[in-house]
């Protein structure tokens, strides 16, 4: 017994070992779209994690080569991808036959089936809110694959090995998937708590001077228009309404400050989301039959939230206004709304087929004065988050270059 509970206790102090290792150089995150260059690297540590892992199989077992390199496989494809998957399949399944053995067919087997399992059950796995179900499903169908195929060709083993072997298997697996999702949390908190902090930088900021700046602003514009009307001089009638444009401007950021810094006080009552929608797709159509853009509207059920109406309005009209002019020559933006019984909220999605961005893009949406706009200040992202987070809810960005941009949005249900 010994002697089979010793290497797998080595390969599960890789897994976890490893595990760790990989979100301190790529850190895990929740559905986020990796480039083709992340899924190699993530492939390549896989197999690294594999191959140690077959390094240490139990032996005294004939010809046979039991460890966990199948779980590898199962994770890496859940997780990250057919092509980080298929790259650690295609390394176990060299590494297999260069250890050879009577038995070697039925390694490469026993592997290649785990990733075809976890390639086919991915789609439905990474769009559950609870993955627990699928994940157990998962390990389950391939448990009855493995077994019948072990119990109908290795003949020598006995049931001490089955049920070792399995349970160990199973645990690693429960512990590597729990490992993961609440790195997945600690990681978008963490990623909260740096924008909360420089969040609260900003603010500090506004505070600060934005009220001494709009003073002399309104005096600046004030004595332009007078001197617009009375002084006669025709280059100061040419230049005058675009210096008073940029003086609105410049108002407009300090305002948008002004709100960030500090919004007034929140009406907090059940709103009819749908409603408010209802309203944001009204007034944006006309801005999106300008821009050849249309708006679908999907709602899955009539809900309520808990919120201030005028500033969730405020952060849809932003967000969908963004997803709009994201869109270069012609598209279409789609606002879904969907319930998360679980977490007593309600989701909503609104995707664009625009521009995307990158990933460096992508972690600085919602920065002051970042924006990917040849005109804007970045703060309609920043406020919008802002109010949002406020009313109890949270944002989520994803998106790819070319292929647009996804918004996710939750906000508490009214009990």
């Amino acid at each position: 017994m010994i002697f089979m509970i010793k290497p797998l206790i080595v390969n599960i102090t890789i897994l976890l070992s490893l595990t760790f290792n990989a979100n301190l150089f790529f850190p895990f995150r929740d559905r986020f779209m990796l480039t083709t260059k992340q899924q190699i690297v993530y492939g390549l540590f896989a197999a690294f994690a594999a191959v140690l892992c077959m390094f240490y199989p139990i032996e005294t077992l004939g010809d046979t080569h039991f460890d966990f390199r199948m779980l590898v496989i199962l994770i890496v494809t859940l997780y990250i991808g057919w092509l980080a998957g298929g790259i650690c399949t295609a390394v176990v399944v060299v590494g297999r036959i260069l250890i050879g053995g009577s038995f070697v067919w039925i390694g490469v087997l026993v592997s290649v089936v785990s990733f075809v399992i976890a390639l086919l059950f991915r789609p439905f796995y990474r769009k559950a809110e609870n993955r627990w179900g699928y994940a157990l499903i998962i390990v389950l169908l391939y448990f009855v694959f493995y077994f019948t195929v072990i119990i109908h060709t290795v003949f020598f083993l006995k049931w001490e090995f089955y049920s070792i072997y399995f349970v160990m298997f199973l645990l690693t697996y429960i512990i590597i998937v729990f490992l993961i999702e609440r790195l997945v949390v600690y990681n978008r908190q963490f990623d909260e708590m740096v924008y909360m902090d420089k969040l609260a930088m900003v603010s500090e900021m506004a505070a600060s001077f934005a009220h001494e700046i709009r003073n002399p602003i309104t005096t600046v514009r004030g004595f332009i228009q007078l001197l617009q009307k009375d002084a006669g001089d025709k280059q100061l009638e040419q230049f005058a309404p675009l210096i008073l444009e940029e003086l609105d401007r410049a108002n407009k950021i300090i305002t948008d400050y002004l709100k960030l810094a500090k919004p007034a006080d929140f009406c907090l009552r059940s709103i009819h989301l749908n409603k408010v929608l209802y309203d944001c797709i009204n007034l944006l159509r006309p801005l999106g039959a300008f821009s050849n853009v249309s708006i679908e509207w999907k709602v899955r059920g009539n809900y309520s939230v808990w919120g201030d109406e005028q500033y969730l309005k405020q952060s849809f009209l932003n967000i969908i206004k963004n997803a709009i002019e994201a869109i270069d020559k012609s598209g279409t933006v789609t606002i879904t709304a969907e319930s998360l019984p679980q977490q007593q909220a309600v989701k909503v999605v609104i995707e664009d087929n625009g521009k995307g961005m990158t990933d460096e893009e992508l972690k600085k949406i919602g920065l002051p004065y970042y924006t990917t706009k040849t005109k804007g200040t970045g703060l309609g992202s920043m406020i919008a988050n802002r109010l949002i987070r406020e009313m109890g809810g949270t944002v989520h960005y994803t998106s790819r270059l070319g292929k647009g941009t996804r918004v996710e949005i939750t906000l508490p249900l009214m009990k």
